[in-house]
């Protein structure tokens, strides 16, 4: 429906646009919120940095890699040491708060409203912050989660008990071996519950989370929806960006609003009903709560 050369950028001044969101948010029936990485980064979850050094130094002395997410697919010679890197990696970024209180600020601005979150995120930060899960579809997974690396079944299992256990019993980047986590119903081991290929697991919850949603959208209809994107690239556009874009050419009581620090955009065929701010999301989050 929209060709790359029908994208047009952020423009106008800053605080018209602030203006014009406040107004739209304020007129809406209904608030879609569809959050990607960006959103998390502007809360402070950072993977490089004095971030990375402050939990990773001792693994990139000995293995080289620079940042949180390269070491994610590091080649780990032993799964001790595998899991001693990856429960200090979910450890901070799902079962710590997030720095900055972007979520937050963030629900405060629609509590009140008829709302829904749609995100690609897997932190668990809009639970944290207080976010009704009933009003949450998270498409790619949790941190929060394992999964049967087979999978023999279609079924998840909390990590934060085991997750605990290896960040306190680690030493010298490894967890002790009988901390190892395996799958109860066939005894392989258990792997993160993300979306990296074929082999993701879309449990009970998933699905009712998947329905729920649907169920928003097709009962909201022709309402005055405010559709806010937050931080969503173009990694997997087919989750928020493009439905977005075409559920507003379809309903001309629409409002597509994009909030993303170097990414703001909108196709010109709905750019009279979008409004497109290039800047960090948790400045716009607290603009808008004191306009």
């Amino acid at each position: 429906m929209f060709s790359k050369m029908s994208i047009t950028k952020s423009t106008g001044n800053y605080s018209d646009n602030i203006r014009r969101l406040r107004k739209a948010l304020d007129a809406a029936d209904a608030v879609v919120v569809g959050a990607g990485a960006g959103l998390s980064t502007s809360a402070g979850f950072i993977y490089t940095g004095e971030r990375f050094e402050r939990y990773f130094s001792d693994f990139a002395v000995k293995y080289g890699f620079r940042d949180m997410y390269s070491g994610g697919f590091y080649p780990f010679p032993e799964p001790e040491e595998f899991w001693a890197y990856w429960s200090r990696y979910i450890f901070i970024n799902r079962y710590m708060d997030a720095p900055k209180p972007v979520y937050d600020n963030l629900l405060s601005l629609v509590k009140d409203k008829d709302y829904f979150v749609i995100t690609t995120n897997v932190d668990h930060c809009f639970q944290k912050a207080g976010v009704d899960k009933k009003r949450l579809f998270y498409t790619q997974g949790d941190y929060g989660l394992f999964q049967c690396f087979e999978p023999c079944c279609q079924e998840t299992f909390d990590n934060e008990d085991i997750i605990r256990q290896m960040m306190e019993q680690q030493k010298d980047m490894r967890i002790p071996s009988h901390l190892l986590p395996v799958c109860p119903h066939c005894g392989k081991p258990l792997t993160m519950n993300l979306r990296s290929d074929d082999k993701f697991v879309e449990d009970e919850g998933w699905h009712r989370a998947a329905e729920r949603y649907e169920n928003f959208l097709r009962t909201r209809g022709q309402q005055r929806i405010l559709f806010l994107e937050l931080g969503v690239g173009y990694n997997t556009p087919v989750i928020i960006k493009y439905p977005f874009w075409r559920m507003t050419a379809q309903n001309k009581e629409a409002t597509y609003a994009c909030i993303n620090y170097g990414e703001a955009v909108c196709p010109t065929e709905i750019e009279n009903q979008s409004i497109c701010i290039d800047s960090d999301i948790g400045k716009v989050l607290r603009d808008l709560r004191t306009f």
